[in-house]
Formats: C-alpha cells, structure tokens, sequence
C-alpha cells in the first residue's frame, strides 16, 4: 500500500465535486425561480403551510439537513420518511403545505405514496432529481435537476457528488427564500439562541443596563451635583439630558480634566460633550456595537443606548465581552 495517495485521492474527489457545483449554479433557471415562489407562497396571511422535505437513503439524510436549514431560517419544515409515510405519516402533511423531494434516479418506489398523496389533495410538489422524466420528476410541479456528473468514486457508485448538489440547492432554495421574506439577523437569533452563535446575535436590548443605572442629569445641574451621579453610578461618564428628557450630551473623565480649573463652578451644559460621537439603538446586534466601541474615532468603553432620543439604558464593553461577543 506504499502507492496508496489518500491526499491525491482526496483532491481528485473535491475537484470532481467543485466542477459538479460549478455546472449546477451555471444551470440554474427559471424553475428555480418557480420553486421559490412555490414555497414563498405558502406562508401568508391567510395560509400557514410548512415545507415538507422527503427521500430515501442518502438523500433522505440531505432532506433531513435542508429541512433543518429552512427551519433555522425562519420557514417552518420538517422531514417526513417516505416510508413511514405509508403507516400513517401522511396525515402530517396539510393542504397548504409545499413538499420538496430529493431522489437523484426519482424511482425510489417509498416515494409512490407520497406523490400520489400530493396529486390527489393538489399539494405542490418540487423535485430535486437527476432525470425529469422519471416517475418523481413527472409527478413534480417543478423539477430541479441536478447537473450532469459522475459521482466522485471511481468504481463504487455511491451517492456523493449527486448529495453534495442536493445539499447545495437545498441552501440555495433556503437563502434565495429567507432574502425575500426579509429574514434579518435578529429574527435569525430567535432560533439560536444558544452557543457562539447565540452570542454573535445578541442585541444590545440583551445587554444593557436599564434605566435605573443609567447616570443622567440636566444640562443646569451643578457640577458638584454632577460628580456626585457620576460617583455613585460607576461608569465614569454621565449623560446631559434637556427638558424633553433627550440626550444632548455627555460629561467624562476627559471632561473633567479639561474643565478642571474652576470645575465646580460650571453646570454639566457647559463641561459636557455635546452630542455625544456615539450611542446605540437596543436593537443593534452587540457585536456592531463592539466594533463602533473600538473605532479609533474616539475609542469608548461605554455607550448610551438611545430610542427616539432619549437614553433608555448603557452598556459597557465588559457586557458585552462576558456574554461571549468578540
């Protein structure tokens, strides 16, 4: 076995399944388009359907993983075993719902119940399948097919570059979909809100510091009053606010320094920093939030969290560091 080329072996089986992706993107068309309509279609205001992902062998594990995809990002879809489906399964799928079955030869005979199911009841039915003419593809309102190409095994045909299509068209049916139901970074959070991930959606709102903490004082508050808010509150800066309640300012360690002839003879309006450069909205994502602390332009430690102008609560960059955000 001293000839044996496990890298060359390696490469060969990843070129052979880059080309087969590069096929399939320069195929895709105008039943793509059908397809994502087909599935945007099914969740309105007056319809609540489900993606109802299917097959056999190998591609029922790559349906299980579309499935879970689609669920993450905001469609509701949930795998359904073909057999299974023929012992009572069937009763899972609604009206209203889409179903997206993956085959490559589109003969598997497990999947003659479900098709026959979704003519009869007129469920839409997308096909991601090598061979259009087969019994899946005929049954199929639209047919994804999968590009031309030999699997990546020289003399074994298992089902690796035929899954790895699949795969990738499951992904590309999932963020062509979430693009155009506007699905946003925070509504992606709502269903990870666990690990690394988790912690990467993280909104400011998350966060912060309510208004019980938050240090403000009006703009002809003495500045002995000033420093005695600025003092008890410990995050070494203080927010100005007018009669209407709005942030228009700031006063920080800096300020001080720069005052400090004569200090306690002003009010917070004339030491503060008007402005401030930077505060936050409770919806931003922290780690936006980590990145305008860092800008040089002034680099900050703590930032006040604005809503219609006025101060709703702070956030240090120790909160936002301890809940894993980097």
């Amino acid at each position: 076995m001293s000839d044996f080329d496990a890298i060359g072996i390696g490469r060969r089986v990843l070129a052979a399944e880059a080309d087969a992706l590069t096929a399939q993107a320069a195929a895709l068309g105008e039943p793509f388009t059908r397809a994502v309509d087909l599935l945007f279609a099914a969740q309105t205001p007056a319809k609540a359907g489900r993606i109802v992902c299917t097959g056999m062998g190998k591609s029922g594990h790559v349906a299980r993983k579309i499935a879970a995809t689609f669920a993450s990002t905001g469609s509701p879809a949930f795998f359904v075993h073909p057999a299974e489906a023929s012992h009572g399964d069937l009763g899972m799928i609604a009206q209203d719902d889409v179903i997206v079955a993956l085959s490559k030869s589109g003969e598997v005979r497990e999947l003659a119940d479900i098709l026959a199911y979704a003519k009869r009841f007129s469920i839409p039915l997308i096909a991601l399948t090598a061979e259009p003419a087969s019994a899946l593809g005929q049954a199929a309102d639209v047919v994804l097919r999968l590009a031309a190409a030999d699997e990546a095994t020289s003399e074994v045909n298992a089902p690796t570059t035929s899954t790895t299509l699949q795969m990738a068209l499951g992904d590309a049916l999932a963020v062509a979909l979430l693009e155009r139901r506007g699905f946003r970074p925070q509504d992606f959070r709502i269903f990870h809100p666990g690990g690394k991930l988790g912690a990467m959606l993280k909104t400011v709102g998350d966060l912060m510091h309510g208004m019980g903490e938050v240090p403000t004082v009006s703009a002809d508050t003495p500045m002995p009053d000033t420093l005695l808010v600025m003092t008890e509150k410990r995050w070494g800066i203080v927010g100005v606010t007018d009669n209407a309640g709005r942030l228009v300012g700031a006063v920080s360690d800096g300020d001080l320094r720069r005052h400090i002839d004569g200090l306690l003879a002003h009010t917070a309006g004339e030491v503060m920093t008007a402005g401030p450069k930077k505060t936050v909205p409770p919806g931003m994502l922290a780690s936006e939030a980590l990145a305008l602390m860092s800008d040089p332009a002034p680099a900050v430690t703590v930032l006040f969290v604005v809503e219609a102008g006025q101060p709703v609560g702070i956030l240090h960059v120790h909160d936002i560091l301890r809940a894993g955000v980097m």
